[in-house]
């Protein structure tokens, strides 16, 4: 069997050729490893470059170094100069060795190094290095940080190394089962790879191996495969030091130590699927993914998350037209590659039984039928002019910018209908506080505002205030509890924020560095900038309404959306799915993925991000239609997404191009301006008796209740409540409670939350029934 062509490794010598005929290694691969913070990936004998680092090679010398703005090095951070297998280097200090190899073009093989998950641990011992000065032994390259003075020798160029490298190798394969041809992994595993370069070519051992129950199913997502397992504790430490849900454990030692959850309960946490690319073996695989694919087979198309502002680089993995597994692609300044598992597993949405293929006309007495695009636009253009350009359009925030646009421009140009029901409108005073995400894990301080759990807005920011407390910072729940901290950031995440309008306004008073404003729908600051450059003009609300427009499922599922739809004379809904649109629409266009388009989104940041259409959509994408009806009306839409955004992007976004926005999009420089109009100040007062706040659960909307496999994920019939709440009433965590208000209760089971102010109690709206704002407890 041909090696695949993605294997680029080589080995040390001609073993491996004689032992495994017709297998013939490549050339030993550079640069094996990611880059990240100061080093950069730097080839012998000239040196790279990369958006981090500055790498200068000179004969048999590399140095790294950091960019700065005109500064030395020196003057920006320390350096030191080692040797690694007789090229001499120099490096920031603090550089670990496996970094500072990989700026020589040097690669230490690893299984468990993985710099996002904290502290190193060497307890998969590939990396073993002679080091001078030094104990005389191999040692732990991932566990050391380059030295002034230290000179290293790799498997390369000491043979003690490379005997240490290869027992390794060997002692992990003593027990590990050889079925490649059936794993998931197969193809794209680490130590098939590093097995096939630097490994033995066959086995000394006779004894059979130890097996295991295959596959355990730890959750509806992720199976694990213990015979495979090789103890790298990659999963453990995500779960311990970076999602902190404590969930995934190594129980038992030595021989007999074994991963599993804690007290074999469900894997069930926002960030779960990360263990799953995190695994360097076939252990930890995704049951979404199980047998469906192998790499030759697939196609990776780099895109961004749809599904929450925060806008996480991904990679859709495609075969034959159809998604088969969404992976992380790291964007060091939004996501450091990590992915909620609804962003990862919501993707089986797209084959939904209900899914619209064809629009729907609704006839009297029959209810819906199916008509063609070419009636279907009849129709449309029909109901606009009929409306006499008393037309309200609700959107969604789940648009891309172009689409939004272009619907925009033909009812703000084309019929002088001016009215929308925008998800919300982002306030231009944030534009002044501009950060990147990464800056919150920077923060001496962090104040949460707005009472919302920021894990079910925006999940990838609750991992970043969590990096920030390993790191010291302080979270707080009120302006008051800030102090005098010298670099302090507000996050805003719930209701009544005016668009950011007043954390922008806290952050200015009180000196803050940054302010972030979560808003609830994916492409929120995008849709409001693009409605707003299609047209100056304002008019009032139509009264009565002619028309409802409504776009995105998003809208369609809103039951302020709904209750509007009865005001209005006639409905036209762009729905992906026939649920949410029949028994109250009299036209339904069907609609699109983000996965099935291709444009922009601006996250919460501010950043323009690129989406590439991953699959074709079954019906048209809504640009072309929208541009087509638009002709009927003299309005002149593009239907290519590139010009639509040049035409946008003048008015809104400094006239950058499509192609500009590049993989990982760059974030625009804070602005001057400090927003206009007037924004409130002042912090929340303290709530007298108790507040409820109602959140829209992460795991809900209609992409999730198509998605069989994430239901186990849906909130639980629970009531949050402060630490001091608790306490005052006897509560303790897992106690059945009643909540009442206005002669309504629910009876729920109590979760005491340690970053909720007094007087606060978060219900999820799917359980908070008709609950009114003030509510009472009694159990």
């Amino acid at each position: 069997m041909p090696l695949p062509a993605r294997r680029d490794g080589g080995h040390r010598g001609g073993e491996l050729r004689r032992q495994v005929p017709r297998r013939v290694p490549a050339a030993r691969r550079r640069g094996g490893l990611p880059v990240r913070g100061l080093v950069a990936a730097a080839q012998r004998p000239c040196a790279g470059r990369d958006a981090h680092a500055l790498a200068r090679c000179d004969g048999a010398r590399v140095s790294v170094q950091p960019k700065g703005s005109g500064q030395t090095p020196s003057a920006v951070r320390p350096t030191v100069k080692l040797t690694i297998d007789g090229v001499q280097v120099e490096v920031p200090k603090g550089t670990g060795l496996v970094e500072a190899a990989l700026a020589a073009g040097i690669e230490i093989p690893v299984f468990c190094y993985e710099p996002r998950l904290g502290a190193p641990v060497g307890a998969c011992r590939m990396c073993l290095c002679e080091i001078t000065p030094g104990p005389p032994k191999p040692q732990a390259a991932c566990t050391l940080q380059a030295a002034d003075g230290m000179e290293v020798r790799t498997a390369l160029t000491s043979a003690v190394a490379a005997e240490a490298q290869n027992a390794t190798l060997e002692f992990i394969l003593v027990n590990h089962p050889l079925d490649c041809p059936v794993c998931d992994k197969g193809g794209e595993c680490p130590l098939q790879d590093l097995t096939f370069r630097y490994g033995p070519g066959d086995t000394r051992m006779t004894f059979p191996k130890r097996t295991f129950d295959k596959p355990i199913p730890i959750s509806p997502l992720i199976a694990l495969d213990r015979e495979r397992c090789i103890l790298c504790y990659r999963c453990t430490r995500f779960s311990e030091q970076v999602a902190e849900d404590g969930q995934l454990v190594a129980v038992n030692r030595g021989s007999q130590t074994q991963i599993a959850t804690f007290e074999d309960e469900p894997y069930r946490a926002p960030f779960t699927g990360n263990v799953v690319e995190l695994c360097p073996v076939g252990a930890l695989t995704s049951t979404t993914y199980r047998f469906e694919a192998r790499p030759w087979e697939i196609q990776d198309v780099p895109s961004v998350c749809g599904l929450c502002p925060v806008g996480c680089n991904v990679n859709v993995t495609t075969r034959e037209g159809k998604v088969k597994r969404i992976l992380s692609r790291n964007h060091p300044e939004v996501d450091q590659g990590w992915l909620c598992d609804k962003g990862r597993f919501a993707y089986r949405h797209l084959n939904a039984e209900d899914r619209l293929r064809d629009p729907l006309l609704r006839v009297r007495r029959r209810g819906f039928e199916e008509i063609s695009w070419e009636r279907a636009l009849d129709e449309a253009e029909q109901l606009l002019r009929a409306a006499h350009g008393r037309v309200v359009t609700a959107l969604s925030g789940s648009e891309t910018v172009e689409q939004a646009y272009a619907l925009a421009k033909l009812l703000r140009r084309g019929l002088d209908s001016h009215t929308a029901v925008l998800p919300e409108e982002i306030s231009d005073a944030l534009d002044s506080l501009r950060l990147p995400l990464s800056a919150i894990a920077d923060a001496d301080a962090i104040a949460l505002l707005g009472d919302a759990p920021v894990v079910e807005r925006a999940p990838i920011v609750e991992l970043w205030i969590k990096q920030a407390k390993r790191n010291g910072a302080r979270v707080v729940t009120s302006i008051g509890e800030l102090g005098e901290a010298a670099n302090a950031i507000l996050v805003w995440c719930g209701p009544d924020g005016d668009g950011g309008a007043r954390v922008a306004a806290l952050a200015e008073s009180t000196g803050a560095r940054g302010a972030f404003y979560l808003p609830e729908t994916a492409n929120t600051r995008g849709v409001c900038d693009a409605w707003a450059a299609a047209a100056d003009a304002e008019a009032a609300n139509p009264d009565p309404i002619a028309l409802l427009i409504v776009s995105g499922d998003e809208a369609a599922a809103n039951p302020a959306v709904r209750a509007l739809a009865e005001q209005a004379e006639r409905v036209l809904v762009i729905s992906m799915f026939h649920g949410l649109a029949g028994g109250w629409a009299d036209l339904v266009l069907p609609g699109t993925s983000y996965l099935e388009r291709d444009g922009t989104y601006v996250n919460l940041e501010g950043r323009v991000q690129r989406l590439r259409r991953t699959v074709i959509p079954p019906a048209p994408d809504e640009l072309v239609w929208i541009s087509r009806l638009a002709e009927r009306f003299g309005v002149e839409v593009s239907p290519y997404p590139s010009a639509v955004f040049e035409e946008v992007s003048a008015i809104a976004f400094g006239g950058i191009l499509l192609g500009a926005v590049g993989e990982l999009a760059e974030l625009p420089p804070a602005t001057d301006d400090k927003g206009s109009g007037q924004t409130p100040s002042g912090s929340d007062p303290e709530p007298s008796g108790l507040q409820l706040i109602r959140y829209r659960p992460l795991f809900s909307g209609p992409a999730v209740e198509r998605t069989p496999e994430l239901q186990f994920q849906r909130p639980l019939a629970e009531v949050e409540l402060s630490r001091h709440d608790a306490t005052d009433r006897r509560i303790r965590n897992g106690d059945e409670v009643t909540v009442r208000s206005n002669g309504t209760s629910v009876t729920l089971r109590a979760r005491i939350s340690e970053d909720l102010r007094a007087g606060i109690v978060r219900i999820a709206d799917e359980h908070a029934g008709d609950l009114q704002p003030s509510v009472e407890l009694a159990t």
